[in-house]
Protein backbone atom coordinates (compact mmCIF):
# COMPACT_ATOMS: atom_id res chain seq x y z
CA UNK A 1 0.00 0.00 0.00
CA UNK A 2 1.12 3.51 -0.79
CA UNK A 3 -0.41 6.39 1.13
CA UNK A 4 -0.16 9.36 -1.18
CA UNK A 5 -1.58 12.74 -0.17
CA UNK A 6 -4.76 11.90 -2.07
CA UNK A 7 -5.08 8.47 -0.40
CA UNK A 8 -4.65 10.00 3.07
CA UNK A 9 -7.30 12.59 2.29
CA UNK A 10 -9.65 9.88 0.96
CA UNK A 11 -9.30 7.85 4.18
CA UNK A 12 -9.91 11.02 6.19
CA UNK A 13 -13.16 11.56 4.27
CA UNK A 14 -14.22 7.97 5.05
CA UNK A 15 -13.52 8.40 8.77
CA UNK A 16 -15.31 11.75 8.89
CA UNK A 17 -18.40 10.35 7.18
CA UNK A 18 -18.54 7.52 9.72
CA UNK A 19 -18.67 10.15 12.47
CA UNK A 20 -21.44 12.03 10.64
CA UNK A 21 -23.44 8.80 10.32
CA UNK A 22 -23.15 8.06 14.02
CA UNK A 23 -24.13 11.63 14.93
CA UNK A 24 -27.14 11.32 12.64
CA UNK A 25 -28.20 8.26 14.62
CA UNK A 26 -27.97 10.33 17.79
CA UNK A 27 -30.31 12.89 16.21
CA UNK A 28 -32.87 10.13 15.65
CA UNK A 29 -32.36 8.45 19.03
CA UNK A 30 -32.64 11.73 20.95
CA UNK A 31 -35.74 12.72 18.94
CA UNK A 32 -34.02 15.92 17.84
CA UNK A 33 -34.88 15.62 14.16
CA UNK A 34 -37.42 18.44 14.45
CA UNK A 35 -34.94 20.75 16.19
CA UNK A 36 -35.03 23.10 13.20
CA UNK A 37 -38.77 22.69 12.64
CA UNK A 38 -39.84 21.76 9.12
CA UNK A 39 -37.40 24.23 7.57
CA UNK A 40 -34.58 23.24 5.24
CA UNK A 41 -31.90 24.41 4.56
CA UNK A 42 -32.78 27.15 7.07
CA UNK A 43 -33.17 26.27 10.74
CA UNK A 44 -36.47 27.54 12.14
CA UNK A 45 -36.45 30.15 9.39
CA UNK A 46 -32.97 31.41 10.30
CA UNK A 47 -29.55 30.85 8.76
CA UNK A 48 -28.08 30.55 12.26
CA UNK A 49 -30.51 29.92 15.13
CA UNK A 50 -30.24 32.79 17.63
CA UNK A 51 -32.05 31.23 20.59
CA UNK A 52 -31.54 27.50 20.09
CA UNK A 53 -32.85 24.75 22.33
CA UNK A 54 -30.83 21.59 22.95
CA UNK A 55 -32.76 19.81 20.20
CA UNK A 56 -32.01 22.67 17.82
CA UNK A 57 -28.29 22.52 18.61
CA UNK A 58 -28.23 18.77 17.99
CA UNK A 59 -30.05 19.01 14.66
CA UNK A 60 -28.20 22.14 13.51
CA UNK A 61 -24.79 20.63 14.31
CA UNK A 62 -25.75 17.56 12.29
CA UNK A 63 -26.63 19.77 9.33
CA UNK A 64 -23.31 21.57 9.60
CA UNK A 65 -21.38 18.30 9.76
CA UNK A 66 -23.34 16.92 6.80
CA UNK A 67 -22.64 20.08 4.81
CA UNK A 68 -18.92 19.72 5.50
CA UNK A 69 -19.13 16.07 4.37
CA UNK A 70 -20.61 17.29 1.08
CA UNK A 71 -17.82 19.83 0.60
CA UNK A 72 -15.15 17.22 1.36
CA UNK A 73 -16.69 14.89 -1.21
CA UNK A 74 -16.66 17.65 -3.83
CA UNK A 75 -12.95 18.22 -3.14
CA UNK A 76 -12.35 14.46 -3.34
CA UNK A 77 -14.07 14.19 -6.73
CA UNK A 78 -12.29 17.21 -8.24
CA UNK A 79 -8.93 15.95 -6.95
CA UNK A 80 -9.59 12.43 -8.27
CA UNK A 81 -10.44 13.70 -11.75
CA UNK A 82 -7.32 15.86 -11.82
CA UNK A 83 -4.91 13.27 -10.41
CA UNK A 84 -6.03 10.07 -12.14
CA UNK A 85 -6.38 9.02 -15.76
CA UNK A 86 -9.73 8.54 -17.47
CA UNK A 87 -9.99 4.76 -17.01
CA UNK A 88 -8.69 4.67 -13.44
CA UNK A 89 -11.23 3.10 -11.02
CA UNK A 90 -10.61 5.90 -8.52
CA UNK A 91 -12.40 8.35 -10.81
CA UNK A 92 -15.36 6.02 -11.28
CA UNK A 93 -15.76 5.38 -7.56
CA UNK A 94 -15.43 9.09 -6.79
CA UNK A 95 -18.16 9.94 -9.29
CA UNK A 96 -20.51 7.41 -7.72
CA UNK A 97 -19.67 8.75 -4.26
CA UNK A 98 -20.78 12.19 -5.43
CA UNK A 99 -24.06 10.78 -6.74
CA UNK A 100 -24.82 9.05 -3.45
CA UNK A 101 -23.77 12.11 -1.45
CA UNK A 102 -26.27 14.26 -3.36
CA UNK A 103 -28.94 11.63 -2.80
CA UNK A 104 -28.01 11.61 0.89
CA UNK A 105 -28.61 15.35 1.09
CA UNK A 106 -31.92 15.02 -0.78
CA UNK A 107 -33.17 12.26 1.50
CA UNK A 108 -32.11 14.20 4.59
CA UNK A 109 -33.98 17.25 3.33
CA UNK A 110 -37.04 15.12 2.57
CA UNK A 111 -37.09 13.73 6.10
CA UNK A 112 -37.28 17.28 7.46
CA UNK A 113 -39.61 18.83 4.91
CA UNK A 114 -42.10 15.96 5.10
CA UNK A 115 -41.77 15.86 8.90
CA UNK A 116 -40.54 12.26 9.00
CA UNK A 117 -38.74 12.96 12.28
CA UNK A 118 -39.15 13.11 16.07
CA UNK A 119 -42.48 11.52 17.09
CA UNK A 120 -43.68 10.57 13.61
CA UNK A 121 -44.81 6.93 13.87
CA UNK A 122 -45.88 6.35 10.26
CA UNK A 123 -44.75 3.51 8.05
CA UNK A 124 -43.75 6.19 5.58
CA UNK A 125 -41.04 7.28 7.98
CA UNK A 126 -39.73 3.73 8.19
CA UNK A 127 -39.53 3.59 4.40
CA UNK A 128 -37.70 6.93 4.27
CA UNK A 129 -35.23 5.72 6.90
CA UNK A 130 -34.70 2.46 5.03
CA UNK A 131 -33.86 4.34 1.85
CA UNK A 132 -31.60 6.60 3.90
CA UNK A 133 -29.70 3.63 5.32
CA UNK A 134 -29.24 1.87 1.96
CA UNK A 135 -27.98 5.08 0.36
CA UNK A 136 -25.65 5.71 3.30
CA UNK A 137 -24.18 2.22 2.95
CA UNK A 138 -23.61 2.72 -0.77
CA UNK A 139 -22.06 6.14 -0.16
CA UNK A 140 -19.59 4.95 2.45
CA UNK A 141 -18.70 1.93 0.29
CA UNK A 142 -17.86 4.15 -2.70
CA UNK A 143 -15.77 6.47 -0.53
CA UNK A 144 -13.91 3.46 0.87
CA UNK A 145 -13.30 2.08 -2.62
CA UNK A 146 -11.81 5.44 -3.61
CA UNK A 147 -9.41 5.32 -0.67
CA UNK A 148 -8.50 1.65 -1.15
CA UNK A 149 -7.99 1.88 -4.91
CA UNK A 150 -5.85 4.99 -4.45
CA UNK A 151 -3.76 3.21 -1.81
CA UNK A 152 -3.27 -0.11 -3.62
CA UNK A 153 -3.86 0.56 -7.34
CA UNK A 154 -6.01 -2.56 -7.43
CA UNK A 155 -8.81 -3.14 -9.91
CA UNK A 156 -11.67 -5.60 -9.83
CA UNK A 157 -13.83 -7.36 -12.38
CA UNK A 158 -16.90 -9.59 -12.18
CA UNK A 159 -16.33 -11.74 -15.26
CA UNK A 160 -14.26 -14.88 -15.08
CA UNK A 161 -14.50 -15.09 -11.31
CA UNK A 162 -16.38 -18.37 -11.08
CA UNK A 163 -19.26 -18.41 -8.61
CA UNK A 164 -17.64 -16.34 -5.88
CA UNK A 165 -19.30 -13.11 -7.05
CA UNK A 166 -22.73 -14.69 -6.44
CA UNK A 167 -21.65 -15.43 -2.90
CA UNK A 168 -20.72 -11.79 -2.37
CA UNK A 169 -23.92 -10.56 -3.98
CA UNK A 170 -25.89 -12.71 -1.54
CA UNK A 171 -23.87 -11.37 1.39
CA UNK A 172 -24.32 -7.77 0.21
CA UNK A 173 -28.06 -8.20 -0.26
CA UNK A 174 -28.39 -9.91 3.12
CA UNK A 175 -26.44 -7.14 4.84
CA UNK A 176 -28.67 -4.48 3.30
CA UNK A 177 -31.77 -6.36 4.47
CA UNK A 178 -30.25 -6.64 7.93
CA UNK A 179 -29.42 -2.93 7.95
CA UNK A 180 -32.97 -1.99 6.99
CA UNK A 181 -34.45 -4.27 9.65
CA UNK A 182 -32.04 -2.76 12.17
CA UNK A 183 -33.09 0.77 11.23
CA UNK A 184 -36.75 -0.15 11.64
CA UNK A 185 -36.04 -1.89 14.96
CA UNK A 186 -34.12 1.14 16.22
CA UNK A 187 -36.97 3.44 15.18
CA UNK A 188 -39.48 1.20 16.95
CA UNK A 189 -37.32 1.17 20.07
CA UNK A 190 -37.09 4.96 20.04
CA UNK A 191 -40.80 5.55 19.55
CA UNK A 192 -42.01 2.71 21.77
CA UNK A 193 -39.46 2.30 24.59
CA UNK A 194 -39.76 -0.53 27.09
CA UNK A 195 -38.51 -0.96 30.65
CA UNK A 196 -38.11 -4.73 30.69
CA UNK A 197 -37.46 -7.62 28.33
CA UNK A 198 -40.84 -9.16 29.21
CA UNK A 199 -42.63 -5.93 28.36
CA UNK A 200 -40.82 -5.70 25.04
CA UNK A 201 -41.70 -9.30 24.13
CA UNK A 202 -45.32 -8.70 25.09
CA UNK A 203 -45.41 -5.66 22.81
CA UNK A 204 -43.78 -7.54 19.93
CA UNK A 205 -46.25 -10.43 20.08
CA UNK A 206 -49.38 -8.36 20.56
CA UNK A 207 -51.69 -8.58 17.50
CA UNK A 208 -52.78 -4.99 18.11
CA UNK A 209 -49.24 -3.62 18.35
CA UNK A 210 -48.03 -0.91 16.00
CA UNK A 211 -46.44 -2.20 12.78
CA UNK A 212 -43.02 -0.85 13.84
CA UNK A 213 -43.16 -2.88 17.05
CA UNK A 214 -44.13 -6.07 15.24
CA UNK A 215 -41.38 -5.61 12.65
CA UNK A 216 -38.65 -5.22 15.26
CA UNK A 217 -39.45 -8.75 16.52
CA UNK A 218 -37.84 -10.23 13.39
CA UNK A 219 -34.58 -8.30 13.59
CA UNK A 220 -32.69 -10.71 15.92
CA UNK A 221 -33.54 -13.68 13.69
CA UNK A 222 -32.45 -11.81 10.56
CA UNK A 223 -29.24 -10.82 12.36
CA UNK A 224 -28.44 -14.43 13.26
CA UNK A 225 -29.07 -15.66 9.70
CA UNK A 226 -27.14 -12.88 7.97
CA UNK A 227 -24.34 -13.06 10.53
CA UNK A 228 -23.90 -16.75 9.72
CA UNK A 229 -23.92 -15.97 5.98
CA UNK A 230 -21.25 -13.29 6.42
CA UNK A 231 -18.95 -15.58 8.39
CA UNK A 232 -19.36 -18.34 5.80
CA UNK A 233 -18.61 -15.80 3.06
CA UNK A 234 -15.45 -14.72 4.90
CA UNK A 235 -14.27 -18.33 5.25
CA UNK A 236 -15.07 -19.14 1.61
CA UNK A 237 -13.21 -16.06 0.35
CA UNK A 238 -10.24 -16.97 2.51
CA UNK A 239 -10.09 -20.43 0.92
CA UNK A 240 -10.93 -19.55 -2.69
CA UNK A 241 -8.88 -16.37 -2.94
CA UNK A 242 -5.90 -16.80 -0.60
CA UNK A 243 -3.87 -13.67 -0.03
CA UNK A 244 -2.70 -11.31 2.69
CA UNK A 245 -5.48 -8.75 2.26
CA UNK A 246 -8.16 -11.41 1.91
CA UNK A 247 -7.05 -13.05 5.16
CA UNK A 248 -6.98 -9.70 6.92
CA UNK A 249 -10.47 -8.64 5.88
CA UNK A 250 -12.02 -12.08 6.33
CA UNK A 251 -10.69 -12.22 9.88
CA UNK A 252 -11.87 -8.66 10.54
CA UNK A 253 -15.32 -9.47 9.19
CA UNK A 254 -15.73 -12.53 11.42
CA UNK A 255 -14.57 -10.63 14.53
CA UNK A 256 -16.88 -7.69 13.77
CA UNK A 257 -19.88 -9.98 13.18
CA UNK A 258 -19.33 -11.73 16.51
CA UNK A 259 -18.90 -8.37 18.27
CA UNK A 260 -22.08 -7.10 16.62
CA UNK A 261 -24.10 -10.13 17.69
CA UNK A 262 -22.87 -9.59 21.24
CA UNK A 263 -23.72 -5.87 21.08
CA UNK A 264 -27.17 -6.72 19.73
CA UNK A 265 -27.84 -9.09 22.63
CA UNK A 266 -26.63 -6.47 25.10
CA UNK A 267 -28.81 -3.89 23.38
CA UNK A 268 -31.80 -6.16 23.91
CA UNK A 269 -31.02 -6.79 27.57
CA UNK A 270 -30.35 -3.12 28.39
CA UNK A 271 -33.41 -1.87 26.44
CA UNK A 272 -31.38 -0.02 23.79
CA UNK A 273 -29.68 2.88 25.59
CA UNK A 274 -28.61 5.62 23.17
CA UNK A 275 -24.86 5.05 23.62
CA UNK A 276 -25.24 1.36 22.77
CA UNK A 277 -27.39 2.17 19.75
CA UNK A 278 -24.53 4.31 18.44
CA UNK A 279 -22.01 1.52 19.04
CA UNK A 280 -24.37 -0.93 17.32
CA UNK A 281 -24.65 1.32 14.27
CA UNK A 282 -20.89 1.91 14.08
CA UNK A 283 -20.29 -1.83 14.15
CA UNK A 284 -22.84 -2.24 11.34
CA UNK A 285 -20.96 0.28 9.22
CA UNK A 286 -17.62 -1.40 9.93
CA UNK A 287 -19.07 -4.80 9.00
CA UNK A 288 -20.33 -3.32 5.75
CA UNK A 289 -16.90 -1.85 4.97
CA UNK A 290 -15.09 -5.08 5.87
CA UNK A 291 -17.41 -7.00 3.54
CA UNK A 292 -16.92 -4.44 0.77
CA UNK A 293 -13.13 -4.53 1.03
CA UNK A 294 -13.11 -8.32 1.30
CA UNK A 295 -15.13 -8.51 -1.91
CA UNK A 296 -12.90 -5.94 -3.60
CA UNK A 297 -9.78 -7.98 -2.80
CA UNK A 298 -11.32 -11.36 -3.55
CA UNK A 299 -12.43 -10.20 -6.99
CA UNK A 300 -9.08 -8.56 -7.63
CA UNK A 301 -7.21 -11.74 -6.65
CA UNK A 302 -8.32 -13.59 -9.77
CA UNK A 303 -7.01 -10.77 -11.91
CA UNK A 304 -3.63 -10.85 -10.19
CA UNK A 305 -3.46 -14.62 -10.64
CA UNK A 306 -4.22 -14.32 -14.34
CA UNK A 307 -1.21 -12.02 -14.73
CA UNK A 308 1.01 -14.89 -13.61
CA UNK A 309 -0.06 -17.29 -16.35
CA UNK A 310 3.07 -16.54 -18.35
CA UNK A 311 5.40 -17.28 -15.40
CA UNK A 312 7.92 -20.12 -15.46
CA UNK A 313 6.44 -23.12 -13.65
CA UNK A 314 9.09 -25.61 -14.90
CA UNK A 315 10.33 -26.42 -11.34
CA UNK A 316 6.84 -27.61 -10.50
CA UNK A 317 6.71 -29.86 -13.55
CA UNK A 318 10.14 -31.29 -12.76
CA UNK A 319 9.15 -32.01 -9.15
CA UNK A 320 5.99 -33.81 -10.27
CA UNK A 321 7.80 -35.94 -12.87
CA UNK A 322 5.35 -34.78 -15.57
CA UNK A 323 6.01 -32.80 -18.72
CA UNK A 324 4.11 -29.65 -19.69
CA UNK A 325 1.78 -29.86 -22.68
CA UNK A 326 3.98 -27.76 -25.05
CA UNK A 327 6.97 -30.07 -24.46
CA UNK A 328 4.86 -33.17 -25.04
CA UNK A 329 3.59 -31.73 -28.31
CA UNK A 330 7.16 -30.90 -29.43
CA UNK A 331 8.40 -34.44 -28.70
CA UNK A 332 5.42 -35.92 -30.53
CA UNK A 333 6.12 -33.83 -33.64
CA UNK A 334 9.77 -34.87 -33.53
CA UNK A 335 8.83 -38.58 -33.61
Amino acid sequence: MKFTRFAKFAWLVVAYNLMVIVWGAYVRASKSGDGCGSHWPLCNGEVIPLAPTVKTLVEFSHRLSSGLALLLTVVLVVWAFRAFARREPVRRFAAWAMVFMLLEAAIGAGLVLFEMVAENKSMGRALWMSAHLVNTFLLIAMLTFVAWAASTKQQTRWRGQGGIHWLFLSAIFGTLILGVSGAVAALGGTLFPVTSLAEGLKQDLSPTAHILIRLRFFHPFIAAAVGTLLMLTALAARKLRPGKETRMFSTSLIILVLAQLGAGLLNLLLHAPIWLQLVHLLLSDLIWLALALLGFNALAQRERDSENRGADFSPLWQASGLKPAPQLAKESNGN
